[in-house]
């Protein structure tokens, strides 16, 4: 859909699918198109009770058995709309078997969509750019159908069948109880009903700048930041308790950075990698990006300028900060060479990740150096061993995870000459590298309570990242003798990325 058109009238078609046309349905669809016509809209009706087609799919595929000539019309008429319309009663918390059957043989493949076959979970969503509305009767109580059944038609209809065509937003209106209701009540339905398509443009308007407000959101993948500001927190903990001199100031604005950095350096990297991204059919919500860019939810033009903004501001933020009084001395300077390193993961000139550096650079930008950036604003030194070895076991479970990571995208990174480990090792030598590096980060976590660098309960934590770590270790070898698939591993990367969260938490409870 052409948002910026929000507001054009618009081509709707009504769908009764009712086997009753003298139904309160039946009434619903009339209110409905005599609002559209009001409205300004071009409105076309389809009673499903008129048509003459078999509702059952008796070929191995819908798209083999040929089309009767009502449904041929159905198809075309969905083609000429933008804007669809259902009313239909909730039988049994779902569907009519009318509407079921239509939806059955008119959806067909290669018309409301297209499957890959070299990979079944890809598809293409043949039906963009159509909104729609379910108007839905029910004897139950809208709110028993919604929390205690759990809406399972609303859910069929808006997820598994509009969304998996490409249609949407979809709006349901839910009727009910209708056996019980008023002729008042009734009254008032039809009338609400009648001024939808006066709302409609104001519905659309609302929808798109919410689905905008969560690209950006998806885009930023604010759920990467914590573990930048644990160590960074670390650092800036440990400088104080080592006699640096704490400055809230200092360390908020040195965060702002951070922050500021890392949204560039997830920016950049989508833009950077919309190359591997568009050849990728194994992304999810732990690797292949948010595919914002992609699949077009955000215009390229505004993401740029996004990224020079963000750029701008950091900079003005490192100003800033090199600019204060106080005991931030070298730390400006290191919070520039963190920038440089993290943008640098995939934007040009260093391309860190197409070098076969690129998880070296994510586990140093979110161990070591952002521990270090934290130190030297408080006055920390970076000689300080305790810098080093509380960094050690967040850096190998960093680079692990990172690791691992790429193995759903090694097809798509290999077709674009990215160097990951993946890449580079192959699925099964990354893999065995990854677990490589899990044990080394246990290894290191026990070497912290062996010095005891953190007593307590703190120090004892660490031996519950074992247990942990092997969960990982027997994970990633389960996938080993799978054949090493390039396939999502998202249960593999829960495991990988809350392993890492040991390492964060542990010396940031021992030094608050």
């Amino acid at each position: 859909m052409d948002d910026s058109r929000e507001g054009r009238p618009r081509k709707i078609l009504v769908i009764l699918g009712h086997p009753r046309r003298e139904s309160f349905c039946g009434a619903l669809a009339g209110a409905y198109l005599e609002g559209a016509g009001s409205a300004g809209h071009q409105a076309r009706r389809l009673d499903l009770a008129d048509l003459a087609f078999d509702p059952d799919v008796r070929m191995p595929s819908p798209r083999d058995q040929g089309l009767e000539p009502d449904l041929a019309r159905a198809q075309a008429l969905i083609l000429w709309a933008d804007h669809l319309v259902f009313v239909y009663p909730a039988w049994w918390g779902t569907l009519p078997a009318l509407l079921k059957g239509f939806l059955d043989r008119v959806l067909t493949p290669g018309f409301a969509f297209a499957a890959d076959e070299a990979d079944p979970s890809a598809w293409a969503k043949l039906l963009k750019g159509r909104s729609a509305h379910l108007l839905v009767t029910m004897d139950t109580p809208p709110w028993v159908y919604r929390f205690v059944y759990r809406q399972p038609g609303h859910q069929a209809m808006r997820r598994a069948t509009l969304g998996f065509c490409g249609i949407g937003p979809t709006f349901i209106s839910t009727f009910g109880p209708v056996l019980s209701s008023s002729p008042e009540q009734r009254a008032g339905w039809l009338e609400g009903v009648r001024r939808e398509p006066l709302r409609l443009a104001d519905r659309l308007r609302r929808d798109a700048v919410r689905r905008r407000a969560g690209a950006w959101l998806r885009l930023l993948r604010l759920q990467f930041y914590p573990m930048a500001w644990v160590a960074y927190t670390i650092g800036a903990l440990l400088a104080w308790r080592h006699g640096g001199t704490f400055s809230p100031q200092v360390y908020w604005l040195g965060y702002l950075c951070l922050f500021l950095m890392e949204a560039l350096t997830v920016l950049s990297n989508e833009w950077f990698d919309q190359g591997t991204d568009r050849l990728n059919h194994h992304a999810g919500p732990f690797n292949g990006g948010s595919r914002v860019l992609v699949e077009g939810e955000l215009a390229p033009g505004s993401v740029r300028r996004a990224m020079l903004g963000l750029t701008l501001l950091l900079g003005l933020a490192l100003a800033v900060l090199a600019a204060l009084p106080g005991p931030a001395g070298p730390g400006p300077m290191a919070m520039l060479a963190l920038a440089v390193l993290a943008v640098g993961y995939t934007a040009p000139p260093l391309k860190l990740s197409y070098r076969g550096l690129g998880e070296l650079d994510v586990g140093l930008t979110h161990s070591f150096a952002a521990i270090l950036c934290g130190g030297l604003l408080q006055s920390g030194v970076w000689r300080d061993p305790h810098l080093w070895l509380i960094g050690a076991p967040l850096f190998f479970a960093t680079v692990a995870a990172i690791t691992l990571s790429a193995l759903p995208d090694h097809e798509a990174d290999r077709m674009v000459a990215k160097r990951t480990l993946a890449v580079l090792l192959g699925r099964r030598g990354a893999a065995l590298t990854a677990l490589g590096f899990v044990a080394v980060a246990a290894i290191c976590g026990v070497v912290w309570q062996q010095r005891g660098l953190f007593g307590g309960r703190s120090g004892l934590a660490v031996f519950l990242a074992i247990p942990h770590g092997l969960l990982l270790v027997r994970a990633i070898w389960r996938y080993l003798r799978r054949g090493a698939p390039c396939e999502r591993i998202n249960g593999i990367m829960v495991l990988a990325l809350t392993y890492l969260l040991w390492f964060g938490i542990i010396p940031l409870a021992g030094l608050s």
